[in-house]
């Protein structure tokens, strides 16, 4: 009331008439001004405050909303979405909330469209619980809506709840679109889930939308289920580069590296040219199936473009794991910047490839002019050390790790060091640091354990370590096999066939050993006594003539290596053409002047073979590479790179 008497009176009272007469008395009074009103109080302009949300600076845009909401105004929608942008853009969580008050202010309630905003704003900024309470509140939900909830759950791990959101949106009657599917499918946890997905899109008429199926194909690639994922993109009328490189790289993860190259080509007829995921993808293809010439094709593609760490790193993976350590210094050396995966690609690739010393020697100039080593690098260097036989380096390196690069032992330099002491025959010290590992050890450490015990001829050990395998793996048909080769070493042939038993009661069945080689721009795959390769006759009498010639050197097929029930001249036949001795013949007969053999193997080479392989070698005076799942063997002059220790 006294603000309403203080305005009337500040207007004062009506000029009498009599004061608007001419009066000469009065002269005096019509030479002073009169009293100008009070100005009028100042409103902001919402003209301005849209520019400032456009082009900042964001202080300014900020206050001038405060003096909007002083004057209870409000801007359009639009501006407010722009000033949102230029909060996540300076990564200022206090304004965005500010903005969020502003626009909840006095019980109003954001349209569709800001609320949306709002939503997007807290789950760029990952405060998720905030970005679910305006969801929860939103009276009006759309496809945006929903959709950027699913895409937050999802990126958070939590799927569950994603998978539930979708549940909920169908049934409040909103339609999934591509973008809503693309999000859930990332938070398939089971394949049944996955196909359940599936039926969905189908059902929402989805199915030859590019960006669904390139999702399907990605997620159905990461479950292993290639058959799923080549139905869908075999099914495509167009494809576009991202679905290419979604199958390339599915079948390439998948360790499927045939049908991955072969897919490259495909794409590279269809006119597509590769980018740095396409050729990501093609290297791991190629360093899975040591495809070294196919590999040197994809470097041409990579030439064409910028220098690029992320290429250079998958092409130094890719020489270091064909066996080709020429090639893979002389880009190392090339590469104009170098990271920490650089390094320890180099330092592992060495000591893969029986270069321990050169791999120890590397490590040191990485602590001087490198990055700090990372979790990899110690890897490789206590991998180095094992297959050097230098103990007590290793041991320093393993107790220093922390102390000098903080970095925590895990299970891979555990493993090492279960190696290194097993490799120097101090096995019980191995079982030792076994037990006092700070975690429940797994097959692979206990699988180091039994490789050890096979060598020195630890015949108790070895049962106890299989023992331990069997109980985390009971069907590994792997741990049967090196298990009955310990006791055949020993000639404890009941306790062979002991094994062999179990073997059958349980159902387990040797895998057939496959070995490929390429040869010219072909890939040719050789199993154990298929016959089936058109050269074979050719093959044979090659493998005929090599064996005779090392027979002359000594060589004596070792049938201890033959599981079977057989007699001692078809245990001889069943060695004979072994997978890798296939291989090997015919790389021989197609093998170029200075060039070595390699050979890729799916299981852990044979005593027999090995042993046929020093002297092929050093008979024919040709470089043999075989890569088996365990290690690399450089064969030569009858020597191996394993010092027949693998």
């Amino acid at each position: 009331m006294k603000l309403l008497s203080r305005s009337i009176l500040s207007l004062g009272p009506p000029r009498p008439p009599l004061l608007s007469l001419s009066f000469p008395s009065f002269s005096l009074f019509h030479t002073i001004p009169p009293v100008p009103n009070p100005p009028p109080p100042h409103h902001p302009s919402i003209e301005s405050f849209s520019h400032l949300c456009l082009h900042g600076p964001l202080p300014a845009a900020m206050a001038v909303m405060a003096s909007l909401q002083a004057h209870g105004l409000r801007a359009d929608p639009i501006s407010y979405s722009h000033l949102i942008k230029l909060c996540l853009n300076h990564g200022s969580i206090d304004d965005a909330r500010l903005i969020h008050h502003h626009l909840s202010s006095d019980g109003h309630c954001p349209k569709l469209f800001l609320s949306n905003t709002l939503v997007g704003m807290y789950v760029k900024f990952g405060l998720l619980d905030e970005a679910r309470k305006v969801f929860d509140q939103m009276p009006e939900r759309n496809v945006v809506s929903w959709t950027t909830m699913i895409s937050a759950l999802t990126n958070l791990e939590q799927k569950e709840e994603a998978l539930m959101l979708l549940l909920e949106m169908q049934r409040d009657g909103i339609r999934p679109n591509m973008y809503t599917f693309s999000s859930i499918l990332r938070a398939c946890m089971a394949l049944r889930t996955l196909w359940s997905i599936h039926c969905c899109i189908i059902k929402f008429g989805l199915e030859s939308d590019v960006f669904v199926r390139s999702s399907l194909i990605d997620i159905y690639s990461k479950f292993g289920d290639l058959e799923h994922g080549y139905r869908v993109f075999s099914e495509m009328v167009t494809r576009d580069l991202v679905v290419w490189n979604s199958i390339i790289g599915g079948f390439a993860q998948s360790g499927d590296g045939y049908r991955a190259v072969d897919l490259f080509m495909q794409m590279k007829r269809a006119g597509f040219l590769a980018n740095q995921g396409t050729l990501t993808s093609v290297l791991r293809a190629c360093t899975g199936m040591v495809l070294l010439e196919m590999g040197k094709q994809v470097h041409v593609h990579v030439l064409k473009y910028e220098r690029d760490l992320i290429l250079d790193n998958a092409l130094l993976d890719m020489y270091c794991k064909c066996g080709s350590l020429e090639e893979a210094d002389a880009l190392f050396q090339r590469m104009p910047e170098r990271d920490v995966i650089s390094w320890s690609t180099m330092i592992s690739g060495l000591a893969q490839n029986g270069r321990s010393l050169d791999s120890l020697r590397l490590f040191e100039s990485m602590k001087v002019i490198g990055p700090i080593p990372n979790y990899i690098t110690i890897v490789g260097v206590l991998f180095a050390c094992s297959h050097a036989g230098l103990v007590e380096e290793g041991r320093y390196y393993f107790r220093s790790m922390q102390k000098l690069f903080g970095i925590e032992p895990g299970r891979e330099h555990y493993g090492c060091m279960v190696d290194l002491l097993g490799r120097a025959g101090k096995l019980e010290e191995a079982v030792k640091f076994i037990h006092d590992m700070n975690f429940k050890p797994d097959s692979v450490i206990w699988r180091t354990l039994l490789g050890a015990c096979r060598v020195h001829r630890n015949v108790n050990l070895a049962a106890y370590a299989a023992k331990e395998i069997l109980k985390l793996e009971p069907g590994d048909e792997g741990t049967y096999i090196l298990l009955s080769n310990i006791y055949a070493d020993s000639r404890q042939w009941s306790d062979v066939e002991q094994v062999r038993k179990a073997m059958r009661d349980r159902g387990v069945r040797k895998e057939p050993g496959r070995s490929w080689l390429e040869v010219g721009k072909q890939i040719h795959v050789f199993i154990v006594g298929d016959m089936s390769h058109p050269q074979m006759d050719i093959i044979v009498k090659e493998l005929n003539r090599l064996v005779g010639r090392i027979t002359e050197l000594g060589y004596v097929p070792n049938t201890d290596f033959v599981l079977h029930d057989l007699g001692q001249e078809q245990k001889e036949e069943s060695l004979q053409y072994h997978s890798e001795k296939l291989a090997i013949a015919f790389g021989i007969m197609n093998s170029t002047m200075g060039k070595p053999i390699r050979i890729m193997k799916n299981l852990r080479i044979c005593g027999d073979c090995h042993a046929f392989a020093k002297l092929v070698a050093k008979t024919e005076d040709k470089a043999i590479i075989i890569r088996d799942p365990v290690r690399f063997h450089q064969f030569q002059d009858g020597v191996c790179s394993c010092g027949d220790y693998w």
